[in-house]
């Protein structure tokens, strides 16, 4: 039976294919007794192997897609797995207490578990209990036969249905069987969304229902452009659908014409359309798409894909790895912003009741400058090989930023005495708080660029949280108090003669950009894959026609106005 339903758009695209449920199953049994314990013990040796064969092949595919140090991880289970003492444990609660395999393995893993989690000082020996709880699934999974769910193993094409997916989720995922991405929750804004448009895979998200309303197998097509959801279409639909995919796919071979040419309006005016990025491998994209600079480096991921805090030489190659291909284009480089809903399993920050408002970012960085000045040094040394640009996150007064910006001058100072090459850097802040945004004018006077990191400052301004569904009707990029402020900003920084960027996603918004031009933004930055559709979008705008529509939109009073207001200007 057909089924219609809708969720956010969040990667452009229309993806058609079977469904992979991304889930993890019902592993619950009963305790029974058992008479033939043999029998028993040698299921447990039978559920071991099998398990032990997924994580081998596992670790395979992790080290192909992810590299050898990311697929450690797996080493670890199969540590576990060869374990003589925990099978030995198992076989003898089996052969002493008479229970079924499920139940002993439970119960034996559960000792371990709860072992482990007691030695809250010892680091490793925590991370040996999450390592258990993964293994006990495997193993649990192969007693009741039942598959779990790896999109690491996935060898078809599917549209990947998940409740939500996680960053190290999505960067696992296959481009060439992954074809689209459904979930329950989520945002446009959230970072499996973002890696989703970097990966260029038309995704929907927060639609609520779909682990609900979609069966593995099922044939699923995923409209990123729109949102909707058709769940087993009929052949009418279908070949709707296939033409729409065709044509987006033609629409993006006539972007690609432009990867060559300059990022100009109708009249002439030119801007920088550049890219966000994460690591070093995400460059091709950029170079690919004619991206005109990196305008936000997201340096957390080298901490997060780390099993350590990377040192200044690890740091200092993956900088100047991009600074290098890029040449003399700029590359906005965000020190670490950690925090929040950004973790680090080898260094555990405090819990806080609102990590979103507490102990991240710029705020980690000056209470722990060794780790601050590791990255700043290394950031200064990649400066000797091109155009870089270090931007400090989550500033929210002219303090803060004199704080980053004394302990940045000491060690170029250090650098420089020590006889090591160095370039010329620009220092900026990303502004994301609105008490940045209002003192625009004070910071202009002091910092070389601003960044508008516009998912945060959204999310602060509205005071909505950008990953809760329930609240997701106030992210409103275009609501007039948004725009009020990134004109502020804009413009105070242009009375002071300095450059200012947009690093959130709403640069690459096809709404928003005629704003942007209009308000006389200097940088677009975005995900590479959106850069040619903005710079298309661009050849048809003329500034001054944009200026007259910016000045409406700050004047109406909600967020559908001046949607509307775009639709009738750029039509």
């Amino acid at each position: 039976m057909t089924k219609n339903f809708k969720g956010i758009a969040a990667s452009n695209g229309v993806a058609i294919a079977k469904a992979y449920l991304l889930v993890d199953p019902d592993l619950s049994f009963e305790k029974t007794t058992v008479t033939n314990v043999a029998a028993e013990q040698a299921r447990v040796d039978d559920a071991l192997k099998a398990s032990s064969d997924d994580v081998k092949l596992i670790k395979a595919k992790a080290t192909e897609s992810l590299g050898a140090a990311e697929a450690e991880v797996f080493e670890a289970h199969l540590m576990v797995l060869a374990d003589p003492e925990m099978s030995g444990a198992i076989k003898q609660k089996i052969e002493d207490d008479k229970v079924n395999a499920e139940q002993a393995v439970k119960e034996v893993t559960d000792m371990y578990i709860s072992m482990f989690d007691a030695m809250t000082d010892n680091e490793y020996m925590q991370e040996r209990a999450a390592d258990i709880r993964d293994v006990t699934k495997r193993i649990l999974s192969h007693l009741l036969n039942i598959s779990l769910p790896n999109p690491a193993l996935i060898d078809e094409e599917v549209i990947l249905v998940s409740k939500d997916l996680t960053p190290s989720d999505t960067a696992q995922l296959d481009r060439q069987f992954v074809k689209g991405i459904l979930t329950d929750l989520g945002g446009r804004t959230a970072h499996a969304s973002i890696m989703a448009r970097t990966l260029e895979i038309p995704a929907v998200v927060g639609s609520e229902k779909a682990t609900v309303e979609v069966s593995s197998g099922d044939l699923v097509i995923v409209d990123g452009l729109t949102g909707d959801v058709i769940v087993n279409p009929d052949a009418d639909t279908l070949a709707t659908y296939q033409k729409k995919a065709a044509d987006y796919f033609a629409q993006r071979a006539e972007w690609a014409k432009l990867k060559d040419e300059k990022s100009v309006s109708a009249d002439g005016k030119e801007f920088i359309v550049g890219a966000n990025i994460g690591a070093p491998k995400d460059m091709q994209a950029v170079l690919d798409n004619g991206s005109e600079g990196v305008g936000l480096y997201r340096t957390e991921f080298l901490y997060m894909e780390s099993d350590h805090l990377p040192t200044e030489d690890e740091q200092f190659e993956a900088y100047k790895a991009v600074v290098e291909q890029m040449g003399d284009k700029p590359v906005t480089v965000r020190t670490m912003d950690i925090g929040g809903d950004k973790h680090l399993d080898y260094w555990k920050l405090p819990e806080e009741e609102n990590p979103f408002l507490g102990y991240r970012a710029i705020r980690i960085s000056l209470d722990q400058t060794d780790i601050f000045r590791t990255q700043l040094r290394a950031l200064i040394r990649a400066s000797a090989f091109g155009n870089l640009w270090i931007m400090f996150p989550m500033i929210a007064t002219l303090s803060e930023f004199r704080a980053a910006r004394k302990i940045y001058l000491e060690e170029r100072e250090k650098l420089e005495k020590a006889g090591v090459a160095t370039g010329e850097v620009k220092l900026g802040i990303m502004i994301e708080i609105p008490a940045a945004a209002i003192l625009a004018d004070k910071f202009a006077k002091e910092v070389d660029f601003f960044s508008i990191g516009t998912n945060d400052l959204i999310a602060y301004t509205m005071a909505a949280d950008r990953g809760n569904d329930r609240v997701a009707y106030l992210y409103q990029p275009y609501n007039p108090s948004i725009l009020r402020l990134i004109n502020t900003v804009i413009s105070a920084a242009h009375k002071e003669g300095k450059f200012v960027a947009m690093c959130g996603e709403m640069a690459g918004d096809p709404v928003a950009v005629p704003l942007l031009v209009g308000m006389g933004l200097d940088e677009f930055s975005m995900s590479a894959p959106s850069v040619l559709q903005t710079r298309s979008l661009m050849k048809k705008l003329n500034t001054a026609d944009m200026k007259v529509l910016a000045e409406k939109a700050l004047d109406v009073e909600t967020n559908d106005e001046v949607i509307e207001l775009v639709k009738k200007a750029t039509k």
